[in-house]
């Protein structure tokens, strides 16, 4: 049996799910209780009690006992009309123990003809007797237990009580494993926020364990960008020197080949030191996401670089990282202005996510080949065009990885207006 559709209606967070595992032991044990309390003892000691007093209203009733019986057994005996006889049993809704009274004195009474309980501390019996209806009127605590109420009172305020001790120190359970997810998600975003494991020892184990590959991490990022920043370093002082020999050589032809490699070779390098760059390099501030957008158009139109702003949808403010959502954008545009003519930047920043949006005009991307393409050091040379110059495949790699510090992604498509690539950073606010 599949249980799939119930899963829709289940809590999502984890406080949530754990106030169901509490609530729903607690809630069941009172519901069976409840209902074995009204089978046994409330209908069991009505049951017995409206027995015994059947049996003393016959005896008022019977002609050989003695006249003042009914005085004895404290039972109200009035002679009354027979129009005055109800039509029927007189019950409020919630008086279930009444439903055993009415039912055991119509069982034990022959001429009973009516049973009212409409007050609370009385029970009214309608007899049909020799002479005439009578009325017979007598306490409701000698056919009922009182109180039967405080049974369910005690059950349900002891339930609250401990239902509430238990939640708060489930709560204290719950707290290390909610400051361990903050931290992981908080590392995911570039974030190194404070963490110390905490609370019981599986928990203190999982929290060992994310800070000892919180570090690991942490120190591979600063080898590889030592290594890749010492390698490029190191490369440039023999490019120097090559640059000044070859601006040395006379012949002019021979030279100005050999340069542009070299030029390309430089730039190459440039590449490889901003990748190798933490992406996640600064402070997380209260940035306005579409000033900075217009500013990396602005700059981009004053080096001449044909981008444009196409759209802008609301405004406001989020944390970000300027530097790592520059470069993005920045790599994106140049992507879009190497394989196209031109790129367009639009911007959409609603309540739940911000959008950054550019299009080109260039072939694109094959659907099938686009999660290659956010991979370092992809080049996709066939279908790219290479008339603009040559990357090292860093760009889209870049722009994923500050997407991804931030807690969104990039997503690739094809652009509707112009035919070429459309990449969109999403971030979750």
């Amino acid at each position: 049996m599949s249980f799939a559709w119930l899963k829709r209606y289940m809590p999502r967070g984890l406080y949530g799910r754990a106030a169901l595992i509490l609530l729903l032991p607690v809630i069941s044990v009172l519901v069976v209780v409840s209902v074995v309390s009204v089978q046994r003892l409330i209908e069991g000691v009505t049951k017995q009690m409206t027995t015994a007093t059947a049996r003393e209203v016959q005896l008022v009733l019977d002609k050989r006992s003695e006249p003042h019986a009914a005085t004895i057994l404290a039972i109200n005996v009035t002679p009354i009309a027979q129009d005055a006889v109800p039509r029927g049993d007189i019950r409020p809704w919630y008086d279930f123990s009444g439903i055993i009274v009415i039912r055991e004195f119509n069982r034990l009474l022959p001429g009973l003809q009516a049973v009212s309980l409409a007050d609370s501390q009385l029970v009214t019996l309608f007899i049909q007797a020799e002479s005439g209806p009578v009325k017979l009127r007598l306490d409701r605590r000698r056919v009922s237990a009182s109180n039967l109420h405080q049974i369910f009172v005690n059950m349900v305020l002891f339930g609250v009580l401990m239902t509430v001790i238990a939640f708060f120190y489930l709560r204290n359970q719950l707290r290390p494993i909610t400051r361990l997810a903050k931290a992981a998600a908080a590392f995911g975003r570039g974030e190194s926020v404070d963490y110390r494991p905490a609370g019981a020892n599986e928990v203190r184990a999982a929290g060992l364990a994310f800070v000892n590959m919180r570090a690991r991490i942490e120190r591979q990022i600063e080898q590889r960008t030592l290594m890749l920043s010492g390698v490029s370093h190191d490369m440039r002082t023999p490019l120097t020197r090559l640059r000044l020999s070859l601006a040395m050589l006379d012949d002019e032809e021979e030279r100005e080949p050999m340069l542009r490699d070299v030029r390309d070779m430089e730039r190459l390098l440039d590449e490889f030191l901003a990748f190798a760059r933490d992406v996640a390099e600064g402070e997380m501030e209260l940035i306005d996401p579409v000033a900075l957008i217009r500013q990396i158009v602005g700059d981009c139109e004053r080096a001449r670089i044909p981008a444009t702003l196409y759209k802008i949808s609301d405004s406001g403010q989020m944390r970000l990282r300027e530097a790592g959502i520059r470069r993005a954008v920045e790599n994106l545009i140049g992507n879009a202005v190497r394989y196209g003519s031109r790129a367009e930047v639009s911007v959409r920043l609603s309540e739940r996510s911000l959008r950054i949006r550019v299009e080109d005009d260039g072939p694109g991307i094959p659907p099938e080949r686009r999660e290659e393409a956010t991979h370092a050091f992809t080049r996709l040379e066939p279908g790219r065009n290479q008339d603009k110059g040559t990357g090292v495949g860093l760009g889209l790699s870049i722009a994923a990885d500050v997407a991804r510090v931030h807690g969104g992604s990039l997503r690739l498509g094809q652009s509707e207006r112009l035919g070429g690539l459309c990449a969109d950073i999403v971030i979750g606010r």
